[in-house]
């Protein structure tokens, strides 16, 4: 019998850590119900705040596309109340960010053991950070790229007449999915550290990541031409590499 596993397999989870007590299915699903309902009052404080000034918020988003159409319209009385929310939600997203990422902290390290449980301040200063990095890189780099390509489509020939509720609907979930995916380092460290990968498995389905990497870009991006998609993959492929460094050297700095 091989006492080794295949490489292309994720290795098996350790054991819990025997230094920490253990708690039942029961005290499990009670620590989860603690922490998600931390989670969603913070959320919704930070989406009250957000919304106290969601209207420098909207300009805020608003440059990227000014210069380009004469104006924003809307075509229904609640198209900008239901934009001004989105903007307001992903707003208290990003400063809601760290109490959700301490939350989650929380509940994944009743499974670490006590070394790696002092890793909590990195994990949450780290998700915070990259979240908004993901959503500036939408913003400064993504969005403006793509609102040139798509908007110039039919130029001199074709007036652009879009509603706000379009606009900040398209650039609030473009941002979204940016911070989501600039998330995949601290994913990946986490999943390393709960023993679900490893550096040699993450190497072995590069392949196979970098093929979902360019399937979520596709999906971010909303034009069709490859230059866009281009800018796109590169960073999320880059992060993908760097959590390959990350869990390496982490790594050999937990080895005995």
């Amino acid at each position: 019998m091989s006492s080794g596993l295949p490489a292309t397999e994720p290795p098996p989870m350790r054991p819990p850590d025997d230094e920490g007590p253990r708690l039942t299915v029961m005290e499990h699903l009670e620590e989860l119900r603690r922490r998600l309902f931390v989670s969603v009052v913070t959320l919704l404080v930070t989406i009250g705040i957000s919304l106290w000034q969601v209207e420098r918020l909207v300009r805020w988003w608003r440059r990227p596309i000014e210069g380009l159409v004469p104006r924003l319209v809307f075509f229904s009385p609640t198209e900008p109340l239901v934009a001004y929310l989105q903007v307001a939600a992903l707003s208290g997203l990003v400063l809601a960010m760290p109490v959700l990422l301490f939350e989650l902290w929380r509940f994944v390290r009743l499974g670490l053991t006590v070394q790696e449980r002092t890793t909590g301040l990195a994990f949450i200063w780290w998700g915070s950070l990259l979240f908004g990095c993901g959503v500036a890189f939408a913003y400064y780099g993504l969005l403006p790229l793509s609102l040139t390509v798509l908007l110039g489509i039919g130029k001199g020939s074709l007036e652009p007449m879009i509603s706000i509720g379009r606009y900040l609907s398209l650039v609030t979930t473009m941002a979204f999915w940016c911070g989501l995916i600039f998330e995949l380092p601290v994913i990946l460290f986490l999943l390393a550290r709960v023993g679900l990968v490893t550096p040699a498995w993450l190497r072995h389905q590069r392949p196979y990541a970098l093929l979902a990497l360019v399937i979520a870009a596709a999906v971010m991006t909303p034009t069709t031409d490859p230059f866009s998609l281009l800018v796109a993959t590169i960073p999320m492929a880059l992060l993908y590499e760097l959590s390959i460094l990350v869990i390496s050297v982490t790594g050999r700095r937990r080895a005995p």
